[in-house]
């Protein structure tokens, strides 16, 4: 075994973030049962070092580091009951020690928190940890005690990091810690039951690492007999990178070790996806569909997946160029033959090999999801629940893509309550003689299903799409149609779903209504001329007396609260109010406002009904208590 460094500086203790606190404790009292993941969490930890010191010593030529024999190694000590990890990488200053491990630095950790005292068993803990990905902490469901030693390379001052993870930390300055970092595990006793098995055993280790570490691209190394610098180290990986391998050599289980090497994910993916081209540049890319959208798909500070090799070397995580924001969930790698080692993200953002290659990645993860629809619809339902909301990003910018888009798209339909539906089946189910795709956005399905604007299309056996998403707003003004159909909101513009035979029989009637209820439209387009754009009767109600529909080109009232909320100034828009001819009310205002037209009273019955149309489609009132006083006021003459 090595001397351990010698301390220089006063041992300071400090507390955990918080929420670290909560998750050690989580950690600590075992809620994941194999416990074995630990290793390959710590090893999995060691190998980005490394990655990240080389990529360094290529962009910093000046950078006094040993980049020589870059390496992980495994250190047991049985008489000690200690398992220590070692590379030889990037290291950690003390700042980065306090920042990495002290606390965790991710986005969402109150809402991952929220969602783990939520969880009903130990399996949706452990689920949610893998998708948070806290990978250094795995250390405490093994270890009653954790020290870790590092020096940040090109630096001179090395840091000692120990914890019980009972809530506190100590930390100090040492000198003559080597470069990279050791983390040493001081072992709980060894509990069959508890799945705790001897992690002081070589043949343990080997077993471990040959599962879950086997394609690491640097050397493990595990020390035998002898003592010190003298001992025998036995490399125990194959370090066959994976996706340079033939399919037919690897296995399921290596794909999906692979995968949680990438993503620091404990679940298997949901979908492997290989693709490899030859000819004027080379490339290979391993990817991944995750089987469970990560907490931070929707923030800000969120990343993208996949990686970056060159000819096998290591270039950069989260290469943003290479997959488009409405895909950051993919995971995997891109390992490209023909690029310079010291290519940076700028340069990779003109590049038009990484351009070709992108677009050839997009391609195939989309026409698998659409293979996934056929062949699998659970998988896919599955893919389609935790990242549809981020693939319909992609119908607002990435329009060599859209249709593709389109047809690997679900939405909830009033074809059935649960089931969602593909566009391609509503197109099939369309009537004759049907020119749209009919749809409604709105907060919620039940608002939308309760909608007046429904009426029509519900009685005379119209499929309506139900779009609740917030991109569902934005997307569907965007986006014409698809398979020479175009997208009609039920909301918006005219609404004619007579056919040409029906028009014929009622032209007279129609005719009629428009004469005897003319005044009665005018008058009110001037009572209400404040709120409404205009006022005009309805072909879409068949039990509500009047309802609120925009113009066809305007915002919808959720799209406009969306902008306004994010500091847009809107001029305000008006929208139209439409009115039931058939309906009693209506009917009953038209002929006291022909007998009495200076009746006072009349203004406020149409303000009464334009409110009532408003709240009808889950609209806020400018007024809320006129609107109580007016109706009030009307109750109480009935009396």
């Amino acid at each position: 075994m090595r001397k351990g460094p010698e301390v220089t500086t006063p041992i300071e203790t400090l507390e955990f973030q918080s929420e670290a606190r909560q998750l050690l404790q989580l950690m600590i009292h075992s809620i994941y049962s194999n416990k074995d993941t630990f290793l390959r969490e710590l090893v999995s930890n060691a190998s980005d070092a490394l990655d990240k010191l080389r990529l360094e010593s290529y962009r910093d030529k000046d950078l006094d580091a040993d980049t020589s024999d870059l390496h992980v190694t495994i250190e047991t000590d049985p008489a000690e009951r200690t398992l220590t990890v070692r590379d030889n990488g990037i290291g950690m200053t003390r700042d980065e020690v306090i920042a990495l491990i002290g606390t965790i630095a991710k986005s969402g950790t109150a809402d991952f928190l929220t969602k783990l005292k939520e969880a009903k068993d130990a399996a949706a803990s452990q689920d949610l940890i893998g998708q948070f990905g806290v990978g250094f902490y795995a250390s405490f469901m093994v270890a009653d005690k954790v020290t870790l030693v590092t020096r940040r390379a090109g630096t001179t001052e090395g840091v000692r990091w120990e914890s019980t993870g009972e809530g506190t930390y100590t930390i100090q300055e040492i000198e003559d810690a080597p470069q990279g970092t050791a983390v040493t595990l001081h072992l709980k006793p060894e509990d069959a039951e508890d799945h705790l098995y001897d992690y002081t055993s070589p043949a343990k280790i080997r077993e471990i690492v040959k599962k879950y570490s086997d394609f690491i691209t640097w050397p493990i190394r595990m020390t035998g007999e002898g003592e010190g610098e003298d001992a025998k180290a036995e490399t125990v990986n194959s370090m066959k990178a994976l996706w340079a391998r033939s399919s037919s050599e690897v296995t399921e289980d290596e794909y999906h070790e692979f995968y949680k090497h990438v993503s620091h994910d404990w679940q298997d993916p949901l979908e492997t996806i290989r693709l490899q081209a030859e000819g004027t540049f080379e490339y290979q890319a391993l990817l991944f569909l995750p089987s469970r959208a990560p907490m931070d798909l929707f923030m800000r500070e969120r990343k993208r997946g996949v990686q970056l090799y060159v000819k096998r070397v290591f270039i950069m995580d989260d290469c943003e160029s290479l997959v488009p924001e409405y895909l950051r969930f993919v995971k995997g790698v891109v390992d490209a033959q023909d690029l310079s080692l010291n290519v940076s993200r700028e340069i990779l953002q003109q590049d038009r090999q990484i351009q070709l290659i992108r677009r050839r990645l997009v391609k195939k993860v989309l026409s698998t999801v659409k293979t996934m629809m056929t062949a699998d619809a659970e998988k896919y339902a599955t893919f389609w629940q935790e990242f549809g909301r981020a693939v319909k990003e992609g119908l607002l910018d990435d329009f060599e893509n859209r249709e593709a888009i389109l047809e690997i798209s679900s939405f909830a339909s009033t074809q059935d309550a649960e089931k969602p539906t593909s566009l391609r089946a509503y197109v099939e189910r369309m009537k004759d003689g049907q020119q749209h795709i009919y749809y409604m956005t709105g907060e919620s399905r039940s608002a939308i299903e309760n909608s007046p604007h429904m009426e029509a299309f519900r009685a005379k056996g119209y499929e309506v799409l139900v779009l609740t998403d917030p991109i569902d707003e934005m997307w569907v003004d965007a986006v014409p149609g698809f398979d020479g159909k175009q997208f009609q909101s039920i909301a918006k513009g005219q609404v004619d779903l007579e056919s040409d035979e029906d028009k014929k029989a009622t032209e007279v009637a129609r005719e009629q209504q428009k004469k005897d209820f003319e005044s009665l439209l005018t008058w009110m387009a001037t009572a209400l001329g404040d709120t409404v754009k205009e006022v005009r009767l309805s072909s879409r109600l068949t039990t509500s007396p009047a309802c609120i529909v925009g113009d066809t080109h305007d915002l919808t009232p959720t799209l406009e609260k969306m902008y306004r909320a994010m500091g847009q100034e809107l001029p305000p828009i008006k929208r139209i109010l439409e009115l039931n001819p058939e309906h009693a009310l209506v009917t009953g205002l038209r002929e006291a406002h022909a007998s009495r037209p200076d009746d006072e009273g009349l203004a406020e019955t149409a303000e009464l009904l334009y409110g009532m149309a408003l709240l009808a489609e889950g609209g806020e009132l400018a007024d809320p208590s006129r609107f109580i006083r007016l109706l009030a006021g009307r109750l109480e003459k009935t009396l």
